[in-house]
């Protein structure tokens, strides 16, 4: 290690406090640094603004280049938006620079210009350099960003068709899904190939402003157009929240033509750039020198007004980018995507879910018990879990279209993770540096039993009652809160307070018999509406309030049903409704008896003295053990089945029928949730269309 520090500082010296400046970054860890301040700002899902680092090793000499540098990022932060410059230091890729950094760029000697193909070189060899539209690209992706704003985006170069030299920008934009803001296209390069060539890849192009003219770069109308045109910043989040949402893995590209004043100077070097294409092409120089001649020839014919226009660019582009990544948060936050937009306008919309979210990994053994100390032959696949997460999942692909408020790192399997999660709204989700994504393990029996399960669950901590409260305002309206059992303790009494301050129904999803307890350590509870617990979960929560719970366990199903409705009596005189899982059983409805039914309706709901308890007893849809795939996510589904039924009005039947047919779908899944559950194949209609076994009513004894 010390030997390939040596050779670094060997490479790169100038001085003793750059020398000493790139130890500290060497040494200091992994290949990918999100500085505190982006960090902190993407947790919080505030805007941020992705900036490139070429314009400052290769675009500018010094100081220009370091001026411009804090002047972009300046107008960033005034325009409401957290800076995040990228580029590659002692074999690390920083996203987000500080002063000291941004310096000592600057003022390399000799920095490599770092694309996407040269990434592994630079970090392997612990080199230095500014990172291109493509590499900033790949950072801000990995980090969770989504806005990029640079000066403009490579092209195809002319005579491309033969040399086949074509800017990596391009086929970066057809496979990383980051927004690029530029100023379009220089017309040195071939401007009707490189659209073509961005259609072929795949690429949304618009226009910023009221016309289609695609801009090149000093000129705003270089004779071609864009696809499309957004008018605003909003329509241009608009446009970009549709994309991602798809989940197409590409990017948008988003072209802003050159300000009215500096349109005049934008002309004269739009001249003095035509003049130099002409020379060159007298003097016969073809291929990849066509674009260095021009360059300098062009900063000779305008006497240094080539460099002042393009750092207006840079001003302008950057202003407008950050109003759209501002529009952008705005967009998520009131989860108004064009696509969800219609449905968010119900009182669906506001349902609020908060939770673990974690990457599964699940095997099944091919024989009918686990052997332990051994390997069982069996297969092993991975998936997408946490019990927050399989609501909210199972919610939005019944149409409610929740808020999902949970927590994962910076890392491959957050990524993962989140293009899984596309359909959803998950810009609840905070995003933290220095903590590992949760991950599952389970190893499931032959007859689809739960046989052992191992868990790495610590980031859900970070799920806390700062973090949530920033969603304040959302809570308070909220149609249903549903929280599961992984988040803190402190976290679940701060929702509950807002619930009870504004009459919102809370749904209490525990995850295990230890973490059902945390509402009931305070008087929390009583500002719950509904409970789902198993029974084993409703023993250990009576015990909790220091209530008696029978010594045996009981076996028969009469003796479980009778077991469950006495211990949900005393839950009874402060919540709705207790939803007791039953497993292959069913589930048991235990509430009020409210006109031959437990009703699931009414904010203002509170049990009368003297009201009538009973329980409703709905037998599973019947299942072979060869037909189950996956349990993990069946009681989540039978939920948020039995939620998507509330949210939508229908009656209590129609609710829990609704969500066993959303567990039965689950079970056949290898995915937790089941990706055909839709509006459709979990309905009022299929409820209808099924012949059902017949209920039976328990009543306390």
């Amino acid at each position: 290690m010390l030997g390939k520090v040596a050779s670094l500082l060997q490479r790169v010296g100038p001085s003793a406090s750059h020398n000493a400046f790139l130890t500290r970054c060497f040494l200091h860890g992994s290949l990918l640094r999100i500085h505190p301040s982006v960090s902190e700002a993407l947790a919080s899902q505030e805007p941020v603004v992705a900036l490139e680092s070429t314009i400052i090793t290769h675009g500018m000499p010094y100081p220009h280049n370091l001026r411009t540098a804090q002047e972009v990022e300046g107008i960033v932060r005034a325009s409401g938006a957290t800076p995040a410059t990228v580029g590659v230091l002692g074999g690390r890729v920083h996203v987000g620079l500080s002063e000291e950094e941004l310096c000592f760029l600057a003022r390399s000697e000799a920095p490599l210009k770092v694309s996407r193909r040269d990434l592994p070189y630079a970090l392997s060899q612990g080199l230095s350099g500014g990172t291109t539209v493509s590499a900033t690209m790949t950072a801000a992706h990995r980090a969770g960003i989504p806005v990029f704003v640079t000066g403009g985006v490579g092209g195809v170069h002319r005579g491309g068709e033969s040399t086949m030299d074509v800017s990596a920008d391009l086929t970066e934009l057809g496979r990383t899904p980051v927004a690029v803001v530029s100023a379009g296209v220089k017309s040195i390069l071939d401007i009707g190939r490189t659209l073509e060539y961005l259609e072929t890849q795949g690429v949304c192009v618009a226009t910023f402003g009221s016309s289609r003219d695609f801009p090149a770069f000093f000129a705003p109308r270089s004779g071609f157009v864009s696809p499309y045109n957004v008018k605003d910043e909003r329509e241009a989040a608009a446009l970009i929240a549709s994309a991602l949402a798809l989940g197409l893995g590409s990017g948008v590209l988003i072209a802003v033509p050159i300000p009215e004043e500096q349109a005049a100077v934008g002309q004269e070097i739009e001249e003095a750039i035509q003049r130099a294409l002409t020379e060159s092409r007298e003097k016969g120089i073809t291929g990849r020198e066509v674009t260095p001649f021009v360059l300098k020839r062009v900063s000779e014919l305008t006497q240094g007004k080539s460099l002042e226009a393009n750092m207006a660019l840079i001003r302008n582009n950057a202003a407008v980018g950050s109003g759209i990544a501002r529009a952008l948060v705005t967009l998520r936050q009131e989860g108004q995507t064009p696509s969800t937009r219609r449905e968010r306008q119900t009182d669906q919309a506001s349902a609020v879910v908060i939770g673990g979210i974690n990457v599964d990994f699940i095997a099944k053994v091919k024989q009918e018990k686990l052997v332990m100390g051994q390997t069982n032959p069996g297969s092993v696949g991975q998936s997408f879990g946490g019990v927050g997460r399989n609501l909210a999942d199972c919610l939005t692909r019944l149409g409610a279209q929740p808020l999902f408020i949970s927590a994962l790192g910076v890392d491959a399997l957050s990524e993962s993770a989140l293009s899984y999660c596309t359909h959803m709204n998950t810009s609840g989700v905070a995003r933290l540096q220095d903590h590992s994504t949760a991950t599952y393990c389970a190893v499931i029996t032959e007859k689809g039993e739960l046989g052992v399960g191992v868990g790495d669950m610590d980031i859900h901590q970070r799920i806390t009652e700062q973090y949530v409260s920033r969603f304040e305002e959302r809570l308070a309206t909220a149609s249903l809160v549903c929280l599961d059992g992984n988040i803190p303790v402190s976290t679940i009494d701060y929702v509950c307070g807002i619930a009870s301050k504004h009459r919102v129904p809370v749904w209490f999803e525990p995850t295990n018999v230890d973490k059902a307890c945390k509402p009931f350590l305070s008087d929390s509870w009583k500002a719950l509406s509904f409970f789902s617990p198993n029974l084993a979960e409703l023993r250990a929560v009576n015990q909790a309030l220091g209530l008696p719970v029978p010594a045996a366990v009981p076996s028969s199903l009469d003796d479980v049903l009778g077991s469950a409705l006495a211990l949900s009596r005393p839950l009874l005189e402060h919540l709705r409704c207790v939803v007791v899982t039953l497993g292959p059983h069913g589930v048991l409805l235990c509430g009020d008896a409210e006109g031959g039914a437990v009703s699931l309706q009414g904010a203002e709901y509170k049990h009368q003295p003297g009201g009538r308890l009973c329980g409703v007893h709905y037998p599973a849809i019947p299942i072979s053990a060869g037909d189950i795939v996956n349990v993990s996510g069946a009681g989540d589904s039978l939920a948020a089945g039995l939620m998507a039924g509330m949210l939508q009005g229908q009656d209590s039947d129609t609710c829990v029928k609704m969500g066993l047919l959303a567990a039965d779908m689950s079970l056949r899944s290898r995915d937790p949730v089941s990706p055909a559950l839709s509006s459709t194949s979990v309905s009022p209609e299929q409820v209808r269309a099924r012949r059902w076994p017949p209920v039976t009513w328990q009543w306390p004894g």
